[in-house]
């Protein structure tokens, strides 16, 4: 217990330091993030630049053995033959240098996206186990998904290409533009007019391309992403109604919201970008003319026909250079946008804990005056979920909460374990506020079973000792067996060793009997429990009941009711209503008032009565206050009746 304190403690402080404001998402940003390995980083720009320089020098030696061969005009008997071939091997020297050195600098800044990328995504998966459970609520876990591998990979991808690639680009025209003036000026400038004009082209692309489409773009794959994977876990159901990708509007209409903004967008730079790419290409459109007329004016017509060749060869790498710079500036707008998102998660602040946390000494749960309203995408408060809610729990008792959906009963179950904290009042255990315990002293006091239950992909001993991972076998089975597991085990074929999702799976309340079982070994003394016995078949609530009540033996229990027949004999009940108490008391006594409950156990004893087909009834026995008791009603055997048997387990709702 004190380890688990350490620990959480040190991932607090350091989710502390993470969670300083980022303003900065550009290159200084990106730096940041290489920590340690700037150094590396920055020889790897040192050395795509020289290699960006040595890769020009083929060209100005091919130039060379050109101007060898016209002087002679053409008489190869007469060329030097040993220049010529130093001319070449000096050609190759560049060339395999260029290579080796422009190798050397991707091995360098791929060492450091690869470090950089796997740093980035184990602080944000660390970062993630400090914010409160309801951020991953509220947070669907696509858009989650995509920010840790999408929009880490275009850092990876950006450290390790783009940036050398950028670094280069920035030499390379300083280089490019001594050599066009050196042969040439007038050529020079004729070279010049097509990489100012894609330059110009660019500036208006670019500008176009701001950081509003890259925040609609990367927004658009959040919508998308989240909405696949909500698709893929509802497959089920569109197979059973046979229905296609249609049936699932929000599926189809991210796709489709997707898919024409990103047409709309690429047809709007359909024309600017196709005359870019022209221009860029089409220096021999202004080059060739004007090598004709100036030839004709040519003092010395050899070496304006060698400076001719030479551009006439140098032109396309100009057009290389800008293509790149282009890329380069696209995806530094794109990474500057995933760093948004990525700060954006490292901000979301960590659960604050008490530096003098303290220690309950019982376990009576009280609210005082809580209000609490939730936070909508904007961050703006929504309506009041719970208003000045007040009300107490003493140790050892069972309350149970009832009322119409959105009364707030979730959202009390939710405040306790601090999915979120409180907006005004406090919520104590022991008269300790939750806020002044340790975080892993709270959470350890804690069970909490609800009705969506997750197990694990691996063995059911596992899923069970999960949250006591040093529990004997003995142990597990033990909290097997008062879970009412012993069936469960019997017909698998490894028993409690037996690895779920392997073409082993289970039902329902199969799973519901496991979560219990986890409980139980986990033994905390207070439990919120979220009555999961609404959607079991009879046999399971039956099990599932008898579990329940191993479960909650001499424990405080706060219980959401869905059937109000499963809290006749709890402590006290709490009535609900947009999110203030209307009701509280046992069953009896809020029957006697002839209020807002019993208004609601009317109807569901109407429920249980409804019927399909023929019912003749043996006997209607009523409860103490002369209304019928669902715990009593029976039908005639030859019937069709649809019924409840409370006792059993059966479901009013099946």
């Amino acid at each position: 217990m004190k380890q688990k304190k350490i620990e959480y403690v040190k991932s607090l402080l350091w989710g502390m330091k993470l969670n300083e404001n980022k303003e900065n998402h550009g290159f200084s940003r990106l730096m940041e993030l290489t920590g340690n390995l700037k150094v590396l980083l920055i020889l790897g720009y040192i050395l795509s630049a020289i290699g960006s320089v040595l890769t020009l020098g083929p060209f100005v030696y091919i130039y060379f053995i050109i101007k060898e061969i016209l002087i002679v005009s053409g008489n190869i008997s007469l060329v030097n033959t040993g220049l010529v071939i130093s001319y070449g091997w000096s050609a190759l020297i560049f060339a395999i240098s260029g290579i080796l050195v422009t190798f050397a600098a991707l091995m360098c800044t791929h060492v450091v996206a690869f470090k950089t990328i796997k740093n980035v995504r184990y602080d944000l998966l660390k970062h993630l186990t400090t914010l409160p459970l309801g951020f991953h609520t509220m947070n669907p876990s696509g858009k989650i998904r995509k920010i840790v591998e999408t929009n880490t990979f275009q850092l990876e991808d950006f450290i390790a290409h783009r940036l050398p690639d950028l670094v280069g680009s920035m030499v390379t025209p300083v280089v490019i533009l001594i050599l066009l003036m050196y042969f040439d000026w007038i050529l020079g400038i004729i070279c010049l007019i097509p990489l100012i004009a894609g330059f110009a082209i660019q500036y208006s692309i670019m500008k176009r391309s701001s950081q509003k489409f890259l925040e609609i773009y990367q927004n658009s794959l959040e919508d998308m992403n989240n909405s696949a994977v909500e698709y893929v876990r509802g497959i089920s159901v569109v197979k059973v109604f046979g229905q296609t990708i249609y049936s699932f509007k929000n599926f189809y209409d991210s796709i489709i919201r997707y898919k024409d903004f990103v047409l709309k967008y690429a047809l709007s730079m359909e024309k600017s970008m196709s005359l870019f790419v022209t221009i860029i290409n089409g220096a021999f459109f202004l080059l060739i003319p004007a090598g004709i007329i100036l030839s004709s004016l040519a003092t010395n017509y050899e070496s304006f026909v060698l400076s001719f060749i030479f551009y006439a060869i140098f032109a396309p790498v100009t057009a290389s250079m800008l293509m790149k710079i282009m890329y380069t500036a696209s995806d530094q707008m794109m990474v500057s946008e995933s760093l948004k998102k990525i700060d954006a998660l490292f901000n979301e602040k960590p659960l604050k804990e008490s530096l003098n946390p303290q220690t309950p000494e019982n376990n009576d749960i009280v609210f005082e005056n809580v209000s609490f309203s939730y936070i909508d995408e904007d961050r703006n408060k929504e309506e009041m979920a719970l208003e000045d809610i007040s009300f107490k729990v003493d140790e050892g008792k069972i309350m149970a909460l009832v009322g119409p959906s959105g009364g707030g009963k979730t959202t009390i179950a939710n405040l306790i374990p601090r999915f979120w904290d409180v907006d005004k009042g406090e919520i104590t255990i022991g008269e300790v506020n939750i806020k002044e315990m340790a975080y892993p002293e709270l959470m350890d006091r804690l069970s909490i079973v609800f009705q969506d239950v997750y197990l694990l992909k691996d063995s059911i001993l596992n899923n069970i000792k999960f949250p006591e991972p040093d529990a004997t076998i003995e142990e597990v089975l033990e909290a097997a067996r008062s879970a009412q597991c012993d069936d469960i085990l019997e017909k698998l074929p490894d028993g409690i060793d037996t690895v779920i999702g392997k073409g082993i799976y289970l039902s329902g309340g199969e799973k519901q009997r496991i979560a219990l079982a986890r409980a139980i070994l986990k033994d905390s003394p207070i439990i919120i429990f979220d009555e999961a016995t609404a959607f079991a078949d009879p046999e399971n609530e039956y099990k599932i009941q008898l579990a329940f009540e191993e479960l909650t033996k001499n424990k405080t229990v706060i219980m959401i009711a869905h059937r109000l027949s499963s809290i006749k004999n709890v402590d006290e009940i709490l009535v609900l209503d947009k999110g203030k108490i209307l009701e509280r008391g046992n069953h009896n006594e809020l029957l006697k008032k002839e209020g807002f409950y019993a208004k609601m156990w009317k109807e569901y004893q109407s429920g249980l009565s409804w019927g399909v087909g023929k019912q003749t009834a043996k006997s209607n026995k009523t409860d103490d206050n002369g209304l019928p008791d669902p715990d009593n009603l029976q039908d005639d055997s030859s019937s069709y009746e649809i019924r409840n048997d409370v006792n059993k387990g059966a479901d009013p709702n099946a």
